[in-house]
């Protein structure tokens, strides 16, 4: 075998969806937090475990676990964000030789159930619109955290064209100005450093920010998802001064006109296929103008799920 010269590249280390829930019983109304969270940790000091297997230097990854799990009880968990800046903190501060990391964590929401139209103090039902996102990233010296949501799945029925586009020998698709436009939203938003550390309403904002999604969505007449994008991120940034910039995928969930003439039959956008492959992959970054970029705070932070 022929000696070859190699290093060491990017590396990171740690446990991945441990699922932490957390039940608040302080009085006979509980609530749940429940969370998927993921710790990775980086270090130059790390490069031994890699090279030689030394171990000296390597916090655990069933560490990393349990400092997850205790700090739910020890500190609770008023929103992810800032759940996950105590666990960045605490492995940067605690272990000098760890220079950094990144925190994730996924929201699962539940909503009371209700009996005979009362809401039960400590029985839940799984909702089933969208995750809520988090990440913390310590890089470089610097701490950044995002927010986010994912597999937010909407649909509407018109308002929507896709027209103008240029033609080839290779192009068969018809234009349109009334179609069905779907895809599921995959949004994450980085905050500004300094709204960090002013303090943040992490909870309130991202009710807020969904909302406005939502809304943009439906109501902007759409030429094309990109221009959706586009508007969906803006009114994101308008609305919260907290947000430097917002970055989106979305999945065209396609939807055809399917041809009932065989059977005698009309169908004036009523009757369609749902196709759930190949589709359109829309990706976009809005940025409030001015602000100062960050592109350590995406390092290794998935966009598309």
């Amino acid at each position: 075998m022929t000696d070859v010269s190699v290093s060491l590249g990017a590396n990171k280390y740690g446990k991945a969806e441990n699922r932490v829930v957390r039940i608040v019983r302080d009085t006979a109304r509980h609530e749940i937090i429940d969370l998927n969270v993921t710790s990775q940790l980086r270090g130059a000091a790390l490069v031994d475990s890699y090279l030689v297997g030394d171990n000296a230097l390597v916090v655990a990854t069933d560490t990393q676990k349990n400092t997850a799990f205790a700090f739910a009880k020890e500190y609770g968990i008023a929103s992810p964000e800032e759940y996950l800046l105590k666990l960045g903190t605490h492995f940067t501060n605690d272990f000098d030789w760890i220079e950094g990391g990144l925190w994730q964590a996924e929201k699962y929401e539940w909503e009371r159930i209700l009996v005979d139209g009362a809401e039960h103090d400590h029985s839940f039902v799984r909702k089933g619109q969208g995750t809520r996102l988090a990440t913390v990233q310590i890089i470089d010296g610097e701490t950044h955290v995002t927010g986010g949501v994912k597999d937010l799945v909407v649909l509407k029925s018109t308002g929507s064209e896709f027209a103008g586009f240029p033609r080839d020998k290779y192009t068969t698709l018809v234009e349109t100005n009334d179609r069905i436009m779907a895809t599921s939203v995959t949004g994450r938003w980085r905050f500004l450093p300094e709204a960090v550390e002013a303090g943040i309403d992490y909870n309130g904002l991202y009710d807020e920010v969904s909302a406005i999604l939502l809304s943009t969505f439906a109501t902007v007449h759409s030429l094309a998802l990109q221009q959706t994008l586009f508007e969906m991120g803006k009114a994101a940034i308008a609305a919260r001064p907290e947000i430097a910039e917002v970055k989106f995928a979305m999945p065209n969930k396609h939807h055809f006109v399917y041809d009932l003439s065989p059977f005698g039959l009309e169908n004036p956008n009523e009757v369609f296929y749902a196709a759930d492959r190949p589709y359109g992959l829309i990706e976009g970054t809005v940025i409030r103008d001015g602000i100062a970029a960050a592109p350590a705070a995406w390092t290794d932070i998935p966009t598309f799920i």
